[in-house]
């Protein structure tokens, strides 16, 4: 079982000149310690159902840059990248030099947008949700043909690219992993069956079995798509603070690794490196035997 840290809120401490060095040490540790993945948030307001919008925030891509001269293992990606923020060529390419200076450790996490008021805020256009999954399969489709041997156009419904040049390519092979978010059974696990490498299912409070119903529903999707269930990578945005109670914490990881889950998120719920520390002295150890 793999531990991935998704690092969530820049508001600990509460000094903006020490965001840059928290997050610093805190990916440091966490790398030292065995964390296998390095994740945050696509957001340019603080989600306001869980603090205030006004809270620090930074944007996802240039962060994961840092991190990524600061690190040398951890796989490094947005957990979900909003499809309405980037142009899908650019995004292809933004990806791509976080791989290549990086050493090939990116992973594309991706899916619809929802955050309504930070892209009315921002002047982001707000389309309706229909429009946003036809969005995010053409972003799909426009980020496989750039990170292949074909540099021709692309005809979409939205999206039109006269050429899909991408150079340099990334150095993952064949390349980034593909993951994407959400548990939408209609259109997203479908998107994961047909697209991706990796799902990301949230947690929540009433344990695995939420988890196992909509591995359920993308087992079906997979065989309606002809594609092998067992090659897609499942992950997991654990509902369970781990430091709580570690034991609590291990016996669900536990329950997740019976599906099939191989990696689980953990954000932290308070000074960052000492999150990091105690996951590193408390449960890492101990996670090992899971899986």
């Amino acid at each position: 079982m793999r531990l991935g840290l998704h690092y969530w809120s820049y508001s600990t401490p509460a000094d903006p000149a020490t965001i840059a060095p928290t997050l610093a040490e805190a990916a440091s540790i966490a790398e030292q310690a065995g964390v296998a993945s390095f994740t945050v948030m696509d957001h340019f307001f603080q989600m306001d159902a869980v603090a205030p919008a006004e809270e620090p925030m930074l944007e996802a891509y240039t962060t994961l840059g840092y991190v990524a001269a600061k690190t040398q293992r951890m796989t490094l990606g947005v957990l979900v990248t909003g499809v309405m923020y980037r142009y899908p060529g650019l995004l292809a390419k933004t990806v791509t030099t976080l791989d290549v200076l990086s050493g090939g450790r990116a992973r594309l996490g991706i899916g619809a947008s929802w955050y309504e008021r930070e892209q009315r805020g921002l002047g982001v256009p707000v389309v309706p949700v229909g429009e946003r999954f036809e969005r995010l399969e053409e972003t799909l489709r426009i980020c496989l043909q750039m990170w292949s041997d074909d540099n021709g156009p692309f005809e979409g419904r939205h999206y039109q690219l006269a050429e899909t040049i991408n150079s340099p390519q990334p150095l993952s092979r064949p390349r980034p992993p593909i993951m994407i978010g959400g548990g939408g059974e209609k259109k997203t696990l479908l998107l994961v069956a047909r697209y991706a490498d990796a799902c990301n299912l949230f947690g929540t409070a009433a344990g695995a079995g939420e988890v196992a119903r909509k591995l359920d529903v993308l087992r079906e999707h997979c065989a309606a798509e002809g594609r092998d269930y067992d090659s897609i990578v499942k992950t997991v945005v654990a509902h369970r603070a781990p430091l709580d109670d570690v034991d609590a914490f291990l016996a669900e990881v536990g329950e997740y690794a019976a599906l099939g889950v191989t990696e689980v998120q953990v954000t932290p719920d308070r000074h960052p490196v000492e999150f990091v520390q105690r996951l590193g002295d408390e449960v890492l150890p101990r996670l090992a035997d899971i899986g």
